[in-house]
């Protein structure tokens, strides 16, 4: 089976297809990331809007959660107050799906298995698939112990993504790029989201490993910062990722340096 979306438009396009179109315009693709809920909806909708204005390639809308085993202490400090705040799962899917309705990016839910676990897998790619999301992130879900979920996920046309790590084995990278779908999401090295991240040989190194296991995209995340650093991965890989330096930025600095930065990191792609 074919995987797609239904963009804005109502059109179905194939999430690969979609990425390799995309590249014929620019270098490298950015994928971008906010929390729901934090700071707030209203200033969410805002970060939304400027990334709407940059034309973003792809977004990560992560639903917060206690325990955020990936996420580095910027990004783990805002899951707790987004959760302190309330922040529902249907105040979730209703961003989700306003936004969906707004702009002609993906969306993909970035989140932890226990959301799908609480909500059942049905009831979660049901809700996915309403929203108007194009797949999901769930780092701490093993491939192996996903296959009735992802199963679900193919008959919603839903790309489950997969993660690539600097411990991964040869052996383990070679299963998860069977499953893989869309892209695979390169975690750019050990530890957790925020710290930066060296672009060095040996980065190039274990995405080259990455790139051995696989044929779709890959995405590179974890540490990058600025669209210098989305210079440095034209050619290695198909999309950057940035998140926690957004969210810093939004943070320390306000929304005026937040698009600055947003457009920085567009201008990065070519």
């Amino acid at each position: 089976m074919e995987r797609v979306f239904a963009s804005k438009s109502g059109k179905t396009v194939n999430l690969e297809s979609y990425i390799r179109e995309r590249l014929k315009e620019r270098k490298v693709l950015l994928m971008t990331h906010l929390i729901a809920g934090y700071p707030s909806l209203e200033e969410n909708w805002r970060m939304l809007e400027i990334m709407g204005e940059v034309g973003v390639d792809l977004v990560e809308l992560q639903m917060p959660f206690s325990e955020p085993v990936a996420d580095g202490p910027t990004f783990a400090r805002a899951n707790q107050s987004a959760l302190e705040k309330g922040v529902s799962l249907e105040q979730y899917f209703d961003l989700m799906q306003r936004s969906t309705n707004q702009f002609t990016f993906p969306h993909l839910m970035m989140g932890y298995y226990n959301t799908a676990f609480r909500l059942g897998h049905v009831a979660y790619c049901d809700a996915l698939s309403q929203g108007g999301s194009v797949g999901y992130i769930l780092p701490d879900l093993p491939v192996e112990e996903g296959d009735e979920l992802f199963e679900l996920s193919r008959e919603r046309e839903l790309h489950p993504i997969q993660l690539m790590t600097p411990t991964n084995t040869d052996q383990r990278m070679a299963e998860i790029g069977q499953r893989a779908a869309g892209f695979v999401y390169v975690v750019a090295r050990r530890g957790v989201t925020g710290s930066r991240t060296e672009i060095d040989p040996g980065l190039f190194a274990f995405v080259e490993r990455c790139r051995q296991a696989t044929d779709v995209p890959l995405a590179l995340g974890f540490g990058l910062s600025s669209g210098a650093d989305l210079k440095h991965l034209q050619g290695t890989v198909e999309i950057g990722i940035v998140g926690s330096q957004l969210l810093r930025v939004w943070e320390e600095e306000g929304e005026t340096a937040y698009a600055d930065l947003m457009r920085d990191l567009g201008d990065g792609r070519h």
